[in-house]
């Protein structure tokens, strides 16, 4: 698969990932929705770090100025 993430939208979800772990992690935001944030957070990294979103892909969505310039 072709990257479809450009470096702003990994830097917002890395940046939403910290503070959805934070929030559950104070307890701010305790059970299942605290959960479900930290299971989200987890995609959002994972995301990042690969590159790829699953859902963009189905959309045909890319945010990654490589790709964009075809």
């Amino acid at each position: 698969m072709m990257k479809n993430m450009g470096n702003l939208d990994k830097g917002i979800r890395i940046v939403l990932a910290i503070i959805f772990a934070t929030l559950y992690f104070t307890g701010t935001l305790p059970g299942t929705i605290g959960l479900v944030l930290l299971i989200l957070s987890g995609i959002f990294v994972l995301t990042s770090i690969v590159g790829i979103c699953p859902i963009y892909s189905i959309l045909g969505i890319s945010t990654c100025p490589l790709h964009n310039k075809e």
